[in-house]
């Protein structure tokens, strides 16, 4: 397969052009991908025809699924998971989009094995608005001093999915998702598994730091978290339908920017990743 690789911005991201991911991807394809992806933390794959059965087989090449804590009940592929803002009637009412995307967070940090990547594929997308921002928490590690960065190694950080709910305001976590999912410590300095950097790990599932006064706890994260997201580690993505967007949940935080006035619909999939060390 013959294909290129631009990069988006000096902060992250690159583009692809040439995958058809509908088709299988040689050792060679897959490596190149791959060092793309360690070094850019995001991938978007322009111009793809993806129905969810090609989008599971094509998530399923970069390793195993993981499953979303909501799926798609009654759907015939449950496990790809649609992110909507369409009502029952299938009109966009910007409020029924989830208000946990509008938080800066990590897939999945709140178990014990987060997630690794996330799939998200363009069904129809807004001709403004709804992008989806990312924040590169490699960089923000970097940017602190190295007596801070040395202080945060030795932290851990309570994620926690009831407390997540309750933050973005949106529901509260049902007993059944409480019980699956207890309350996990996670460093606060993630070491990257293939990349070896280090990265900040934490986001809208974080709740407090483990052995830390919690109001000051708290505080700190806030700090973290602002300071992490400033516009100098922060880039947009502004979708296209057809794109497919593969970004590394291990060294990121993302959020959907704003609520959207027209039909935004996406499918989404993730892999699995490993414990952070």
């Amino acid at each position: 397969m013959t294909f290129s690789i631009r990069p988006l911005s000096d902060v992250l991201a690159a583009e692809v052009r040439g995958v058809d991911l509908r088709e299988p991807l040689d050792d060679a394809d897959r490596a190149a991908l791959n060092e793309a992806f360690l070094d850019r933390h995001v991938l978007c794959f322009r111009d793809q025809e993806l129905d969810k059965p090609a989008q599971l087989a094509a998530t399923l090449r970069f390793g195993p699924l993981d499953v979303h804590i909501q799926r798609n009940k009654g759907d015939e592929i449950s496990l790809v998971h649609t992110v909507s803002n369409l009502d029952a009637d299938g009109n966009p009412k910007p409020e029924a989009a989830a208000k946990g995307n509008l938080r800066w967070h990590s897939d999945k940090s709140y178990r014990t094995v987060p997630s690794c990547a996330t799939f998200l594929y363009a069904v129809k997308v807004p001709a403004q608005g709804g992008r989806t921002e990312f924040a590169n928490m490699n960089r923000a590690f970097e940017a602190y001093s190295a007596e801070r960065r040395e202080a945060f190694r030795g932290m851990k950080v309570v994620h926690d999915w009831v407390r997540s709910c309750r933050k973005s305001g949106e529901r509260e976590a049902s007993p059944e998702e409480a019980s699956v999912y207890p309350p996990v410590a996670h460093p606060l300095v993630r070491r990257h598994p293939e990349s070896g950097r280090e990265a900040f790990f934490i986001g809208n599932h974080a709740s407090h730091i483990s052995g830390m006064d919690r109001e000051e706890g708290e505080a700190l994260l806030e700090e973290i978290e602002a300071h992490s997201t400033a516009e100098r580690f922060v880039w947009r993505h502004q979708w296209r339908e057809g794109d497919l967007l593969m970004w590394d949940n291990r060294c990121l935080l993302h959020r959907a920017e704003e609520r959207a006035r027209e039909a935004r619909v996406l499918h989404r999939t993730v892999t699995r990743g490993t414990s952070p060390f």
